[in-house]
């Protein structure tokens, strides 16, 4: 295979809100932090541990825009995406380093704004939906509607 990859599948929660920054041709990025988890048991304490990795990520114009939208602290969110490294210099002249995840693709998992507006809709529609057997005992088992 001659070709190489640069491809990364994530699934986390935010860490904060995301951050806008809106440049003089109309562009703009946002930018936010992704936590994802490993929870594994350690074996000699029976302890339960979890690990925590943070992920920078950045997306680009109209995506971003969404996300500032629709996300906030704690949402739940898949991305897809490339990485990125970059370096520049610091106002006391060091040079800084970070690795970045440039977001192509996302799918918004839970958002706190759905599930506060949904919650009282599912729990009507799940009590509606309890009684299918109740409706239908009368009826043939191969009595069909067409």
């Amino acid at each position: 295979m001659n070709g190489t990859l640069n491809k990364v599948m994530l699934i986390g929660h935010l860490g904060d809100d995301v951050k806008m920054h809106y440049f003089d041709g109309g562009n703009c990025i946002g930018r936010f932090q992704l936590a994802t988890n490993e929870i594994y048991i350690n074996k000699t304490t029976n302890e339960k541990i979890t690990s925590t990795e943070w992920h920078n990520l950045v997306v680009r114009n109209k995506a971003a825009e969404i996300c500032e939208k629709y996300l906030s602290k704690g949402d739940k969110i898949y991305i897809e995406g490339r990485i990125k490294s970059r370096q520049w210099q610091s106002e006391d002249g060091t040079t800084k380093y970070t690795t970045e995840i440039q977001v192509t693709e996302f799918t918004f998992l839970t958002t706190k704004k759905e599930t506060t507006i949904q919650k009282p809709n599912t729990d009507s529609e799940s009590a509606k939906n309890t009684n299918f057997d109740a409706t239908n005992e009368d009826l043939p088992i191969n009595d069909l509607p067409f």
